[in-house]
């Protein structure tokens, strides 16, 4: 275990990259300077979808520099936590030959996929957004803090 004001080493794990684990580590990131979260995708996107970076704005958090990254080139570090936010990615989740001291999964729906208007669309990434904040919010409070 860490012992108190040391940092937190985080890796949020998704398929694409591109929106859930981009959010996650958006919102973890904004709780604690402690915490250096990372994210990755099993098959990482082209680029972060546009959508998770304007839902992301309007909560304050700018994700819009981000770039969807390959899980392999995280695989020999260390890691306090190794959380997958889609069921694919904790299915596939590659070994990791580095140190994980906890392996979560909380899993989402991909907002990407979802069909009709633009209204439809972005009411429903608001959703996700909305519950990975507060996922992940809960899962900082009952148990991340507690470790710093």
């Amino acid at each position: 275990m860490l012992t108190k004001s040391k940092y937190m080493k985080i890796l949020i794990l998704c398929t694409g990259n591109s929106c859930r684990s981009q959010m996650a580590q958006g919102f973890l990131q904004s709780f604690d300077k402690r915490l250096q979260v990372f994210s990755a995708g099993t098959q990482p996107a082209r680029k972060v979808n546009q959508m998770a970076v304007d839902v992301m704005k309007k909560a304050g958090i700018d994700i819009s520099h981000n770039r969807p990254e390959n899980v392999d080139r995280y695989l020999a570090e260390e890691w306090d936590y190794v959380i997958t936010v889609c069921d694919q990615a904790n299915e596939m989740c590659p070994v990791f030959t580095g140190k994980v001291r906890n392996r979560l999964h909380m899993g989402f729906e991909d907002p990407s996929e979802t069909k009709g208007n633009y209204t439809e669309v972005i009411n429903e990434f608001y959703r996700i957004r909305n519950d990975i904040r507060d996922e992940f919010y809960s899962l900082y409070e009952t148990e991340i803090i507690k470790k710093l």
